[in-house]
Order: C-alpha cells, then structure tokens, then sequence
C-alpha cells in the first residue's frame, strides 16, 4: 500500500558554502532515502531550504561589507549550485526570506502565546550608545570572566572554553567597532519549554531512534527551561505584536517552521495550494528528518515542543536519523584554516557519483567518520572501478560479441545457476532492509557484494569456453542471461546512491524510459526480455593514479601551512 513520505534535510545555514562534512550528515543520506521511496512506489516529497536570519549573518554581512539579503543571496545559490552538482532530487528547495515564511511563524507563535507557553520578560542586555542598538552575543567581544583572556568571545571563552551569558564578560566592546557595552533594559519573549517536559518525555519514549540519539535527547529533555525566542534586530522575521518594532523571532525559533513554509510554497509552484496540508496534517503520513548530530536539540526537543503547544494537527518528526561528523584527513573541514576541498576543482577532477559513493561508504552513521583520500582512491579503483564497472563492462561487451547483442533465454539451469539467482534476489532484499533502515554504509557493502558476486559467477563459469564448441553455446547462453540479471539488479540497487551510472547501465540493457521511473519490486521480480538489444558498453569509471593523490594531499597540506 502506497504511503506518504515526508522527507526533510536540515536547512543549510546561507552564511557560507557548504562541504563534504555537511553533505554526509544530512543531504546525501536524505536524498538516497528520497530516491529509494519513490522506487517503492511510495507518495515522497523531499523538502529543503535555505536558513537565512539571525544575528551570525548579519555579522558575516557586516564584516564583509554587504547588506544580510545580499550576503544571503550569494550562499543561497552557492549551495544550490552544489546540491545540483551532486544531483540531489529535492522536490523543492526554498529559503526562509521568501514571503510565506512568516505566515506559520506568525501562527506558531501567536498559538503558543496565546495557550500559555511563551512569557515576556525584562531581561538587561549589552547596548551599544555609539551604534545605538542592542548586541547580540556573537558581536561581543570582552574578558572572560573565568580565566581573564581578553579576547573572549561573548558566549564563550576559546582559550579556557568557559560558557557563559554575554553579559557575563569583563570589559565588553562590539567586535565590529570596538565601541565599549553598557547594560540596559529591554523587552524579550521567552518559551517556556519547561513546560513541555512530561509530554516530551512520554513521547519520546514511543521512539525507535539510534541510541545516541535516544540518550541526548532524554539528557536535553531533564534540563530544560525557559529560552528566549526574540532578538533586538532588524533581519528576522517580525514579532508580530503591536509596539514591537526591532524585534524579531530569534533564528532558532522560526528555522525549523520553514519545512512546512517550504510545503507550502512548494504546493503553491505546482498550482495546487493546498496541497501542503495532504502531508503536514495527515496523521498517517511518516515523517522523516535527516540532520547532523549538532541539530538534535532542535529537531528532537525544540520543535516538536513547540508543535505540542501551537493548535494546528501537524505532523510531529517519526524518524530521526541524525548523523555523526564527517571529517577530513582526521581534522574538521575549514576554510579558516585551509583545512577543505576546493570543491570546483574536485568536480573538474572526479564524477559525482564518485564522491557520492565514498560518502556513502563512510556515513557517520553511529560514529564519527572521515574522508580521506587514499580511502576516495581505494573506494574509486577498487570497488567502482574493479568490482562494479568491470562486472558491467565484461558481461556486455561478451555478450556483444557471443550473443548477438541482444538478452538470451535462462534455459536448462544447473546448481551453481540457481543458486547465483538465489543470492542475487537475497541481496536486493539486503539493500531494500539497509534503505528502509537508514543503513547507508550497508548498502554499500550490499552493492559490492552483489558485484563480486557477479564477478566471481562469470569467472566460475569461464563463458568463454563454452561460446566455443555448439553443444555447449546454450550453456554460455545462460551464463550470460544469469550475469545480465546480476547486472539489472545492480543497477536497481545503486541507484539510490549513483543515479547517474545506475541509469547509464539501464540503458545499457536496453530499457529506454529512466531507472527512477520504475518499480523496485517489479525489476527485482521481472527478468530481462529474451531478445532485448543491448547497448555497447561505455566505460563507467576512470582510474585514479597515485600521483593525482600525492598532488591533492600536497594541496590539502600547503593550505593548511597558509592559514597557520
């Protein structure tokens, strides 16, 4: 029975382009789950977007002389741009300065106020008389109170690593000007997520997620308390009350709102504008969020806190795959400190699918993992290239040339034929398991098995013996037939992961409509056409030499030396 999925990835931040890290722990994952649902005939929508207010963006703006919309202009399209690079199927990738945005940020707001869950208060808060405005913690700079470094940050201390309020600081001064901070009164709203702790708690313990996650959440849960939810700014959405000008909704609030105000304006692109609601209020729909570990709060906690307290039946996160960190060479991805791969000259060098299989391979799924490019190498030549790409180039171009280019009977069967069979049907229902259950890693192996599988059948089989006397043609016949099934069959369980070499090799086959417009079961179910013509095979994968590798590690490491 066809169901309706709904899946989302964190919405990147547009203050800065993105990397390999973010796109282990909340895209790729995202964007494979997307394509598998819709190849089990499943009703998906996969919805993202940019995350476009708060204070570091107006910072960042600042600091490089641009106004917040112009600086969030620039990273929209810059990660836009790279999603389209790596192929990624969102069904819609908005951003939260369109028009709409506000609508249910206003409604959330306004519900939760109105039902008791957010308080105003007078708090005091560092004022700049030389800027004349109010600054928020990232634009503070001052001593820390714990260990006296005179340059702490205005939420923490980098030398000692302190936390503090930004209030907290000795001496405080804006980081932008210099100017020196005084306290003064103003007016702020709070969510009282205190409030919210029993009902999360009974909630979350219906849950299956990863334990990591479990554990972190029922920690977060005990120690929660009333948060501020406005900001003294002109960049965000407004508060909307009367006599509140200069007030916003802090980022943190109304960030996550955006997966239903990108519904909606998806909805809208398509002329159907209610349409939203057939997956936001729909009870039965699953709804799936795929983020970094660094955003369980708010999409385990915050949100469904807020959804629990606002009035409209939306639907509440039922799957959680929140990912470990993704590294690079063992350090974090920086450009600050010339730690990342410059990724314009990483798609000048290698495919998509290349890189979209290596993270794949290492998905920070239960622990960090890492990047490296030995690993990119190894994942590249060995497997793509050794095991898959040799499978599909032996098989077509022998039954180019031994079978007249087209799909032979699977007649007379022995053993070893029924039971290639066997593991070929065992190990799609292997990688539909590993899909189903987020288990990107496994798919991997499942893929590699699938192809040595096939490999070491052709070998076994030696084909090319048999090609040569005529009593034994009908035996090479269905070798051939067996490694052509093999073939379908690795196609249909990489496509997730490698779109684009899947469907080359679907075409491959003979077929003329794409691979993402099938059926999973019906491929898995339904043998090739006896007399199907074949394509002649076209290489689906280049090695990559050690000195390539040798240039890209000196590059890494002559970068790193430059920002020290």
């Amino acid at each position: 029975m066809t169901k309706k999925v709904l899946i989302t990835s964190a919405l990147p931040y547009a203050n800065g382009p993105l990397h390999f890290g973010h796109i282990a722990g909340a895209y790729l994952p995202g964007d494979c789950y997307a394509r598998f649902q819709r190849l089990i005939q499943n009703d998906a929508l996969y919805i993202c977007g940019s995350d476009e207010y708060g204070v570091a963006i107006t910072l960042s703006a600042e600091l490089a002389g641009r106004t917040p919309k112009e600086h969030v202009d620039i990273y929209h399209q810059v990660n836009l741009d790279l999603f389209k690079k790596l192929n990624f199927s969102f069904d819609h990738f908005s951003r939260t300065t369109w028009d709409g945005h506000s609508i249910p940020v206003h409604q959330y707001f306004l519900e939760l106020l109105e039902n008791g869950y957010i308080e105003e208060k007078v708090t005091d808060q560092l004022y700049s008389e030389a800027d004349q405005r109010f600054l928020a913690d990232r634009y503070v700079v001052g001593t820390c109170p714990g260990c006296g470094y005179e340059q702490a940050r205005g939420d923490e201390c980098t030398k000692c690593g302190a936390s503090y309020e930004a209030t907290d600081l000795k001496n405080p001064r804006s980081k932008v000007s210099g100017a020196s901070l005084s306290l003064k009164s103003t007016k702020h709203w709070f969510l009282r997520l205190d409030k919210f702790k029993d009902r999360l708690m009974e909630w979350i313990e219906s849950k299956e997620w990863k334990p990591n996650v479990m554990n972190f959440v029922k920690g977060y849960i005990k120690e929660l308390h009333p948060r501020a939810i406005t900001r003294d700014s002109d960049w965000g959405v407004p508060v909307p009350l009367p006599n509140t000008e200069g007030k916003v909704l802090y980022v943190w609030f109304e960030a996550c709102i955006g997966y239903i105000s990108a519904t909606m304006e998806w909805a809208q692109k398509i002329g159907e504008p209610e349409k939203w609601k057939e997956y936001w209020f729909d009870p039965e729909t699953e709804f799936v969020n795929f983020i970094g570990k660094d955003n369980i709060p708010f999409h385990a906690v915050i949100f469904p806190s807020m959804t629990l307290g606002q009035n409209q039946p939306y639907k509440i996160v039922d799957q959680l795959p929140a990912n470990e960190f993704f590294m690079l060479e063992g350090r974090q991805f920086s450009k600050s400190d010339g730690w990342y791969i410059d990724l314009e000259d990483f798609f000048n060098r290698y495919t998509t699918d290349q890189i979209r299989y290596s993270i794949a391979a290492n998905a920070p799924e239960t622990s960090d993992s890492e990047f490296t490019w030995h690993d990119f190498q190894k994942r590249c030549n060995a497997d793509l290239l050794g095991k898959y790409g040799n499978l599909v180039n032996r098989v077509l171009v022998f039954a180019n040339k031994q079978c007249g280019g087209t799909v032979s009977e699977i007649e007379d069967l022995q053993s070893i034929d029924e039971e290639f069979l066997a593991a070929i049907k065992s190990l799609i229902q292997q990688a539909y398991e590993s899909y189903d259950n987020f288990k990107l890693r496994r798919a991997t192996q499942v893929i590699m098995e699938l192809a040595q599988h096939g490999n070491a059948y052709f070998d076994t089989k030696q084909p090319w013996k048999a090609a040569k006397s005529p009593e034994t043609r009908p035996s090479m016949e269905t070798t051939v037939a067996c490694c052509l099934e093999c073939i379908k069959a690795l196609a249909l369980i990489s496509s997730p992961i490698i779109p684009e070499t899947a469907n080359s090799i679907w075409h491959m086959l003979g077929f003329k409509k794409i691979l993402e417009e099938t059926n999973w079961q019906q491929v898995a179910e339904t043998p090739l056409p006896s007399g199907q013509s074949l394509q002649n095979p076209t290489i689906l994968f280049q090695k990559i030499e050690d000195a390539q590798i040798e240039e890209e590690l000196d590059k890494l490491n002559n970068m790193g030396k430059k920002e020290v």
